[in-house]
């Protein structure tokens, strides 16, 4: 049933009224007040509604919005200037739908809106979310009273709740005449929502942005006042002003750094210079920053050394297994330290491939001495200043990395490492290794002159540790100055070890798991090594053993906590998917041309099978396998000395006018290089010539001459290493690496039979499967060979 009414309209500037809602508000127009006394005279219902523009002084039908609220008139008052002060409340929505001018005054004839009584059923949770985020808004508003609020909104009615937090938002008249407009309690209710939300983060804003500001006003006040205090309180006792303290500040840092003599006069020298200079100027910035340094560099202090050998040993053997020999030259220069008040500085380089610990044989070097560790990696490094420093007429300038490394150590005699050594380089700047010539002399780093500090600075107290993979490019000037400490690569069983003491802890902390959870068998660490890594450190299997544990902790996370699992070998597979090297072994066949031979390369060592096939032809000589300049050289070497050999070793002294040999190393995509195969070449090449098989547990190593002699090669621990791993049961090397097998592991040596030889014939003796043909007498020598078509050997 449709509900009309005929009231007088009151038009409202800046004011939307809701219905339930107590409004005061002031009538001043005459129009306004005839419509008020008229309703005042009647039943006191009259109808308000918002103007389109507030200046708006004598609004028509087409100025005011259509839709408004019928109000009750509670109470009016008149004022002494003729106003009249109103308080109202809103009863009911009603649109505007005839306008009749009366006395001065309109009328209007409204229809009044029903209330919707039938409700969706999760209009409570739209009403839990509204009142909620009122909550909020109430909070972080400074204009509304929360409590007062908070009980207004404690309402079951969804319309009487949606007009009530509508009235007190602090938005703008079209917004609140549009909430006016929407006659859906829930559609209101959304839409209140809606900008409740965008309000919260608004003030949330606004509230940390007074927070921020109200900060930084309390601090510069705060600043000002405490400065001005000092000003009063200093001009009151009749001290100078802030330069003056500073020079004393600074001049009282000079006494206590005790400096050497000529230093502190150049100090002294500078801090009067920064006394005469206006303290804004860009020279005192300067000056000061000098000052700062030259104090802030460590002149006397030092950290009481740590003599004790044995605690030094236990520290050592507690942070790396195996390093024996770099052990034994720490705990000697330790023992020389303690018998000597000042010994000579000692520059020790360790040098090796990566990931075997050099970085962190430092770090346990200045633990068991008990000095400070500072660390300066020289990796790229081009320039000379990055050394010597800078000269102070340059803008920015500052001391070398030398100088700041001693700053931050704070003492005289820290354990300094120069990391990588080997990858500086050079450039129109300057060298910087040759920088570094003054800095590793013991003989004049006691006088180390940083273009910055200007003055002469003592580094003879220092520990200098240098860290390479390689030395050839190291200056030999540098190299010279160096005591170098070879760190070969780790074997299998001390990469192991390595792991069940250090890697495989680490790991299983490092991804929140306990013991309980996984158990690493020696079967399956001894796979990763072999089958997943390839390497002479230890940095891929700590990177494998980190992957098999965050791939359990997945499980334990999915199964609980406890979740065990047992790792095996096959389990590796499990986890770690197809294995990515295969182990290099010793053939299983012993075959005509084939020889074993043993090569070194950056991460171990490994074994090199060389192919030796002969072909009709003219003599030819073909070397494959991706073979360095070296190399070649050495088969060359090889094939001349079995040529002069011919008749000795029962092979047809011309064969090469008929034969062509086809030499071949695999694999052939990997580079090699080097003589210390040249044994393995000439081998190789007398089983395809005299026909008889090379013993297939036999290796050998080293370089041949012209007269059959064998010279010996670099790298037999790696080698002989490789050979243990691949099966192999004896090894010929040159006599003159005897003294190298002391570096082996003696569980290694007594699983083989090495051949200390001098001569390509002990090697021929001991390499061959079967008996050499009978030398060819001189009357013979010019018989043919021959050559038939199963000569070529395929593999």
């Amino acid at each position: 049933m449709e509900v009309y009414e005929t009231l007088p309209i009151v038009p409202l500037r800046d004011v939307v009224v809701f219905p339930h809602m107590m409004m005061p508000f002031v009538i001043g127009r005459p129009s306004s007040t005839r419509a008020l006394e008229h309703a005042l005279g009647k039943d006191k219902r009259i109808f308000l509604a918002a103007q389109h523009d507030a200046s708006t002084d004598d609004p028509k039908p087409d100025d005011i919005y259509t839709m408004g609220c019928v109000a009750n008139v509670v109470q009016s008052l008149k004022l002494p200037d003729g106003n009249i002060k109103v308080l109202v409340e809103g009863v009911e929505r009603a649109r505007a739908v005839e306008w009749k001018e009366d006395k001065g005054f309109y009328r209007v004839v409204v229809k009044v809106l029903p209330r919707q009584k039938e409700m969706p059923p999760d209009i409570e949770d739209t009403m839990t979310r509204v009142v909620s985020l009122f909550e909020q808004y109430v909070k972080l508003s400074n204009n509304l009273h929360y409590d007062a609020m908070i009980a207004a909104v404690r309402v079951d009615d969804p319309g009487r709740l949606a007009d009530t937090i509508a009235a007190h938002l602090l938005v703008g008249v079209d917004e609140k005449q549009n909430l006016l407009e929407i006659v859906s309690p829930v559609e209101r209710l959304n839409r209140i929502a809606g900008i409740l939300e965008i309000e919260v983060d608004k003030l949330q804003v606004d509230r940390r942005i007074q927070s921020r500001v109200k900060k930084q006003m309390e601090k510069a006040q705060k600043e000002y006042y405490l400065n001005e205090k000092m000003k009063a309180i200093q001009k009151e006792l009749g001290r100078k002003d802030d330069k003056g303290n500073e020079v004393d500040d600074l001049k009282k840092k000079i006494e206590q750094s005790k400096m050497p003599k000529d230093v502190e006069e150049k100090a002294i020298q500078e801090l009067k210079r920064l006394e005469a200079m206006p303290p804004m100027s860009a020279e005192a910035t300067v000056s000061r920053n000098y000052l700062d340094w030259l104090i802030a560099v460590p002149w006397y202090k030092k950290s009481r050394e740590s003599r004790d050998l044995k605690r030094a040993e236990e520290i050592l053997h507690a942070d790396h297994y195996g390093l024996e020999k770099i052990k034994d030259r720490i705990l000697e220069f330790l023992a020389v330290r303690a018998l000597v008040k000042k010994p000579k500085a000692t520059i020790l380089t360790l040098s090796g491939p990566p990931g075997v610990g050099k970085t962190s044989l430092a770090k346990s070097i200045a633990k068991a001495m008990n000095r400070k560790f500072v660390r300066l990696s020289l990796g790229g490094v081009r320039d000379e200043a990055e050394i010597r420093g800078h000269r102070r007429t340059y803008i920015g300038a500052f001391p070398g990395q030398v100088i700041q490394m001693m700053k931050k150590a704070g003492t005289m005699n820290p354990v300094f490492l120069l990391d990588e050594v080997d990858k500086m380089s050079m450039d129109f700047r300057g060298d910087p290794s040759a920088a570094l010539l003054e800095v590793l002399d013991p003989e004049q780093n006691h006088t180390f002159l940083d273009h910055y500090l200007d003055v002469e600075y003592d580094l003879s107290s220092v520990m200098f540790i240098c860290t390479a993979n390689v030395l050839h490019t190291v200056p030999q000037a540098l190299r010279d100055r160096m005591e170098v400490l070879q760190l070969a690569g780790y074997t299998e069983q001390e990469k192991a070890e390595i792991a069940k003491r250090f890697l495989a802890p680490k790991a299983i902390e490092g991804s929140g798991l306990t013991e309980k959870n996984i158990v690493l068998t020696d079967e399956a660490i001894l796979t990763i090594i072999q089958r997943y890594t390839r390497e002479a450190g230890v940095r891929n299997l700590e990177r494998e053993l980190s992957s098999i544990c965050r791939k359990v902790a997945r499980k334990v996370v999915v199964e609980g906590r406890t979740f065990q699992e047992n790792i095996t070998a096959e389990k590796v597979t499990e986890y770690l998917g197809v294995p990515r090297f295969r182990p290099s072994m010793a053939e299983e066949k012993e075959e005509i041309g084939v020889a074993t031979g043993l090569a070194w390369t950056e991460v171990g060592g490994e074994i090199l099978v060389t192919e030796a096939t002969l072909m009709p032809g003219r003599g030819h000589l073909t070397l494959t396998g991706k073979l360095g300049d070296v190399m070649q050289e050495s088969a060359q070497a090889a094939m001349s000395w079995v040529r002069s050999k011919a008749d000795e070793l029962g092979i047809p002294k011309e064969f090469n006018k008929k034969t062509d040999v086809h030499i071949h190393v695999p694999e052939g995509a990997i580079p090699k290089d080097g003589p210390s195969a040249g044994i393995t070449l000439a081998t190789a090449l007398v089983s395809a010539l005299a026909r008889v098989p090379v013993r297939t547990d036999v290796a050998m190593t080293g370089e041949i001459t012209l007269r059959g002699k064998v010279l010996p090669i670099g790298g037999v621990k790696e080698k002989v290493l490789a050979a243990h791993r691949a099966g192999i049961k004896i090894i010929i090397m040159p006599k003159d690496n005897e003294k190298d097998l002391a570096d082996i592991p003696k569980n290694v040596l007594d699983s083989l039979d090495m051949y200390l030889v001098g001569h390509m014939d002990e090697v021929l003796k001991v390499a061959m499967a079967g008996p050499m043909p009978a030398a060819i007498l001189p009357e013979a020598a010019t018989a043919e060979v021959e050559v038939e078509s199963d000569d070529t050997i395929t593999h």
